[in-house]
């Protein structure tokens, strides 16, 4: 059905730079597409006889894209929060059991329905601050089996009106069982073929850090993964600089996130690559870390700059899209603009897709209504949730 969703304030995020505001505006939608987009007085021809909408003067973005989540786990790792107020860092309470091999035990002792449940509460608050396209890791795991049943939890959400896009994440940590990180990584690379089969991964990631994967055993994971034709993302200076950014860059990785110990080398790099680098306030926070991750020198270098929750048991426990708008601001000084195309334009590009973040014809017809005057309210306020309205592939 066509729709004309109408008198609205657009935030179209046309082109490279600014908000591109429209102040009356108008949608042009059929089905799941955006047909046209902009100023009420310039409605095309085929406007005619479409099914209208009036938006009230609402302001209009496009849906909000979280290209980086854990959502799918069992378990709980709130003691940890304890632990870190104490004085334990992140290596201490890995090295003591914890961390995410707590979360492993958790997760390969719950079924698939479980895992769902229990990661359907956690999409609904995405969901209910304007999320419309979501990527799941797996990685709590570390087996085949239970890889398997996290990524198809994680295929599951689909069914409560989000684009799910799913990333194998084997190669996270080294699981309690093995002693062998070489021959673990030749299991990760072995399930690789049969869950691709299945339909089941979109892209593959990695954790290359000093306590979990060097960069010779995160190429072994790309390779196998490029054999398949599959994109690559991944975690990568986050606690040290293993130059896991380079590494990923000459592999065309669709992003590298984390990066607060990224190096000059690296970003030129991802600036050669067109890698969008995906900066996690959530983690930087709750981790109480004090080097920022370089967001000068990436702005400056032409890097894509993506924002999301990282939602996660233990280092960012975070449903809230909204909070990372205003922390990226605040903590890592990004623009207001800056901080909604992370969330948008530059989230999709993370994840490979360039038929969503704006509002423009030929792109998804996903996008949200907020009670707000101007688009940097919405990085600028925090603690409350302004959304009035989702609007996910045409529907509300």
């Amino acid at each position: 059905m066509k729709r004309l969703w109408r008198n609205g304030r657009l935030v179209t995020l046309a082109g490279e730079r600014g908000w591109g505001l429209v102040e009356q505006g108008a949608l042009l939608t059929q089905g799941e597409r955006i047909l046209w987009a902009g100023p009420l007085q310039d409605l095309p021809p085929d406007a005619r006889g479409a099914e209208p909408v009036e938006l009230d003067g609402a302001l209009v973005t496009p849906g909000l894209v979280d290209c980086h989540t854990h959502l799918v786990y069992g378990g709980d790792r709130t003691n940890e929060f304890e632990q870190r107020l104490l004085g334990a860092s992140y290596a201490d309470i890995a090295r003591a059991g914890g961390g995410i091999r707590s979360t492993v035990a958790a997760t390969r002792a719950a079924s698939e329905d479980q895992l769902f449940a229990s990661a359907a509460r956690r999409a609904r608050a995405l969901i209910a601050e304007g999320v419309t396209t979501l990527e799941v890791k797996s990685g709590y795991g570390l087996d085949a089996g239970t890889e398997a049943r996290m990524l198809r939890a994680a295929r599951r959400l689909a069914t409560l009106g989000l684009d799910v896009h799913t990333s194998f994440l084997g190669a996270h940590a080294l699981p309690p069982e093995a002693s062998d990180a070489d021959a673990y990584i030749a299991s990760v690379c072995a399930q690789l073929p049969a869950l691709q089969a299945e339909g089941l991964v979109d892209a593959v990631d990695a954790f290359c850090e000093h306590l979990a994967f060097s960069p010779a055993q995160v190429a072994r994971v790309f390779d196998a993964a490029r054999a398949l034709g599959l994109p690559v993302k991944l975690h990568a200076e986050q606690l040290s600089n293993q130059h896991g950014a380079r590494l990923a860059a000459g592999y065309g990785a669709l992003s590298v996130d984390h990066l607060e110990h990224l190096d000059a080398e690296g970003i030129d790099a991802l600036a050669a690559a067109g890698t969008v680098a995906v900066l996690l306030p959530g983690a930087f926070y709750a981790l109480r870390e004090t080097r920022l991750p370089p967001v000068d020198a990436l702005r400056e270098a032409g890097v894509p700059l993506a924002l999301a929750t990282d939602h996660n048991p233990g280092t960012s426990p975070t449903l809230s899209p909204l909070l990372m708008l205003n922390m990226g601001c605040v903590l890592f000084r990004l623009t207001p603009e800056e901080a909604l195309r992370g969330l948008t334009v530059n989230g999709a590009r993370a994840l490979g897709l360039a038929d969503r973040g704006r509002l423009a014809a030929g792109q998804r017809a996903d996008f949200c209504l907020w009670d707000v005057q101007h688009p940097r309210e919405l990085a600028a306020s925090f603690g409350h949730n302004p959304l009035r309205q989702r609007i996910f592939a045409g529907m509300a």
